[in-house]
């Protein structure tokens, strides 16, 4: 588990390389990207479907959650596909859910951690425990293995925090303060309306049908003066400019060829389409939350992270890179079922997955993902 540090260290490494910073007056001006159909047959779409999950399986805010990890529940909770073990509610979010997909997750929560700091600079007077009668909640929609919302549990221990993803969190070690709710959260939030002064989601667009009214949602759960905090990626890598105007890799799944950590990208963005999700939630963040009536003091940042440690990156970039290549290493197992649920040939896959692999090993282009972030505050009146 990641060590804290001191909770008024929130300044940013030494990455400004890395990062960009827009008040809320800019925009972001990336257009929603297109692609070629891919050249296979998915299966029927599901994105009109209400998923699998039972309504009645939710714990109503503020009663705990009753979910324990016994074998019963976990035979409810999880199905297995194409060798990884998936959630069992969701038809939208196809990627694993197993412990070897944790572990990623926990490696990438140190990696942005190191790179990003842990939160925006005004969380820690958000949730400092200083209202009488006020218990200050945290609420952390689709937590993954929870390493962001259990280390702030553990920083702010007289708060609650709330842990809500498809399947119960499995930490032995999580915090007296903190709880794990089993939720889809494509079907609203209404029962959290008001009980939150902090609201946070990291990389969950590729489960969210539509992020528009997520963010709405969120709006609504914060209390006036909390913070709602949102990060994504673009499924696309960018390639290295020496100006920093990083070109996006724009490809499309009529060919197989190089480069093949782009393209691989490519075919992950279109099953996530196919399946519901929206992998393009990305470009429109800062647009979307700029203006939403209820947030105001908007900020943005997009963060440049290598996808390897290239020759021609400084020190830092390559130490970044490396962590970086390795998460992308574990994402493109994980991806395994994402991509042959939505109809993508075995040996395609494999061909895409192995060549994507030595290209990253070999550390063979300057690239990069990018990631972009906002935060913002909800409104006093």
């Amino acid at each position: 588990m990641l060590r804290l540090e001191n909770p008024s260290s929130f300044t940013l490494p030494r990455s400004m390389p890395f990062t960009r910073r827009l008040q809320d007056h800019d925009s972001d001006s990336d257009d929603e990207s297109t692609a070629s159909l891919p050249p296979f047959s998915p299966p029927p779409s599901t994105r009109g479907s209400r998923t699998s999950y039972d309504v009645s399986m939710r714990s109503a805010s503020p009663t705990p959650s009753v979910w324990s990890m016994t074998s019963s529940i976990r035979a409810q909770a999880f199905k297995q596909e194409y060798g990884r073990e998936l959630n069992n509610y969701s038809e939208v979010y196809r990627l694993p859910a197993d412990d070897e997909e944790l572990d990623r997750l926990n490696k990438q929560h140190d990696m942005f951690v190191e790179l990003m700091g842990k939160y925006p600079p005004c969380l820690p007077e958000i949730m400092r425990d200083d209202v009488p009668g006020e218990t200050k909640a945290c609420l952390d929609l689709g937590c993954g293995s929870g390493a962001w919302i259990m280390g702030l549990a553990r920083e702010f221990p007289q708060s609650l925090a709330v842990a809500v993803d498809l399947v119960p969190m499995q930490s032995l070690t999580m915090p007296d303060n903190c709880r794990s709710e089993v939720d889809d959260i494509n079907l609203g939030l209404e029962h959290f309306y008001g009980d939150f002064n902090v609201v946070h989601a990291r990389l969950i667009s590729s489960g969210i049908k539509n992020y528009v009214n997520l963010i709405d949602q969120m709006s609504r759960v914060l209390r006036p003066a909390g913070l709602i905090h949102v990060m994504e990626f673009d499924f696309h890598v960018w390639d290295h400019m020496p100006d920093g105007n990083h070109r996006r890799c724009d490809l499309s799944t009529s060919q197989i060829a190089e480069p093949w950590v782009g393209r691989w990208m490519v075919y992950a963005s279109l099953a996530v389409r196919n399946a519901g999700g929206h992998p393009d939630a990305a470009t429109h963040l800062h647009r979307w939350i700029a203006s939403h009536p209820l947030l105001e003091n908007v900020v943005y940042h997009d963060y440049w992270i290598p996808v390897s440690p290239h020759p021609i990156f400084n020190d830092f970039q390559k130490h970044v890179g490396a962590q970086m290549r390795d998460d992308i290493l574990s994402f493109l197992k994980s991806g395994r079922p994402l991509l042959l649920g939505s109809g993508v040939p075995e040996h395609i896959v494999d061909e895409l997955q192995g060549n994507a692999e030595r290209e990253l090993r070999s550390a063979a282009r300057p690239q990069y993902i990018r990631v972009q972030s906002v935060y913002a505050r909800k409104k006093t009146t």
